[in-house]
């Protein structure tokens, strides 16, 4: 669990500071999502501070970062790459156009996670195998399937949160331009 956390925070911070540089230039359609992204990063960077340990976790403020998180997920961020919007400062691959089911499936996901974090918050204190590690595995259930809102809000808000974190890392790496 620790390093889940420990990874969400860095993924975070990394995206923070990289963030504020790279968005020089951006118009349009690019500047919107970089400024999506922005506001996503700096809502998981506060609720990673929390999961931590090194703010005290309040779970209000989970929320409220979440509602960010929400406000920019699904289809609110898929609108945002429409085809040919690679110009520069975009740090966006060819890759959402030509893998756009996938795309999608993760703006979704995000949505959902953000949403099961939402209902989660006040499980703070519950750990991941106070669940059942035989019911869950990086988030999927034993089914196949990724858990419900309904689910979610039933598990500890550290083991939602690192879901939420591992669907931004998941669409980052397939999705995102490394940076130089």
């Amino acid at each position: 669990m620790n390093e889940n956390l420990n990874l969400a925070a860095a993924l975070t911070l990394g995206g923070l500071t990289v963030g504020a540089i790279a968005h020089g230039g951006a118009t349009g359609f690019v500047k919107e999502r970089m400024d999506a992204m922005s506001a996503i990063s700096k809502a998981m960077k506060t609720i990673g501070q929390m999961m931590q340990g090194k703010e005290p976790y309040d779970a209000a403020a989970v929320r409220l970062n979440v509602a960010t998180i929400k406000s920019h997920a699904g289809l609110a961020l898929t609108r945002l790459f429409p085809p040919d919007s690679l110009q520069k400062p975009s740090e966006a691959k060819e890759e959402i156009w030509t893998n756009w089911q996938e795309f999608e499936v993760l703006a979704n996901q995000l949505s959902v996670y953000a949403e099961g974090l939402e209902h989660s918050a006040d499980n703070k204190r519950m750990h991941i195998g106070t669940y059942g590690t035989d019911h869950m595995r990086d988030g999927m259930m034993t089914s196949g399937k990724m858990p419900d809102v309904m689910q979610l809000s039933q598990m500890p808000a550290e083991g939602v949160f690192n879901m939420l974190a591992k669907t931004c890392s998941a669409c980052h790496q397939q999705f995102r331009l490394k940076k130089q």
